[in-house]
């Protein structure tokens, strides 16, 4: 599905990321695995795909960084010669009520999930123009479209990461890229592990097939939307959430 396709996952080393950059190596791309902090864990996720038999390296970078976006994605580039779907992935929480919440926590998620989305499709804009194709799949959330409370920063993030999406997929469909965003609910990772019983139980009630997500079925979906079945799908947003959002 993905044979001769090479995929920038960011946010690559664990949870969600990591599953995205296994199955589309398993589908058959080569993927760039980028990783801010864990290089342990993002060679781990090479060594995988390595063993798949696809082309695979780990590239450090907090994609909060312009600059440092940029340099990735040109030694990226240099060493695969090409990048034809961009997975923007990486993100971070830093929860609490806004009376309690600082400007500094606010501008951070911001500054990753928001921001760094941005800095990535800036980087690939001439690339993916130039080679007249490509797919952009932006990691959103079912709080970007709901809200929650004591999420205000991610939340609003998440939100933007939807209006950028819409606003990338209208600049850049003539040329024959796609962007859409993918917003997943209640979903099995190390953050959901650490909630309580109890909170977990309360999340259960709000979905409708009353189980919690897995990274798996993020990551199909995610596969599906780089994939040339989803070529005439853009400016859209997947919910990924078990019913929670409709």
């Amino acid at each position: 599905m993905l044979e001769g396709k090479t995929a920038l996952v960011t946010g690559a080393s664990r949870g969600i990321g990591r599953e995205i950059a296994l199955t589309l190596a398993s589908y058959g791309a080569d993927v760039i695995v980028n990783y801010n902090g864990s290089k342990e864990k993002a060679d781990e996720v090479v060594k995988q795909i390595r063993e798949m038999g696809r082309k695979a390296e780990a590239l450090q970078c907090s994609v909060a960084d312009f600059d440092a976006c940029g340099e990735m994605i040109t030694k990226a580039l240099a060493e695969f010669g090409k990048i034809d779907i961009l997975v923007n992935n990486a993100g971070i929480t830093k929860d609490n009520l806004l009376m309690r919440m600082t400007p500094e926590d606010f501008a951070a998620v911001i500054d990753t999930n928001l921001k760094g989305t941005y800095n990535t499709i800036k980087h690939m804009y001439r690339p993916f123009l130039k080679q007249r194709s490509g797919s952009i799949i932006n990691m959103a959330s079912v709080t970007g479209i709901l809200g929650n409370a004591g999420q205000a920063n991610y939340a609003a993030s998440k939100a933007g990461v939807i209006g950028l999406t819409k606003s990338m997929a209208r600049e850049l469909a003539s040329r024959n890229i796609t962007v859409n965003a993918v917003a997943p609910g209640f979903i099995a990772t190390d953050m959901t592990d650490a909630m309580t019983d109890a909170a977990k139980e309360a999340t259960l009630k709000q979905i409708p097939l009353k189980r919690i997500g897995t990274p798996k079925d993020v990551a199909e979906t995610v596969a599906f939307l780089a994939s040339s079945r989803a070529s005439y799908i853009t400016g859209q947003v997947i919910s990924v959430d078990g019913g929670m959002a409709m």
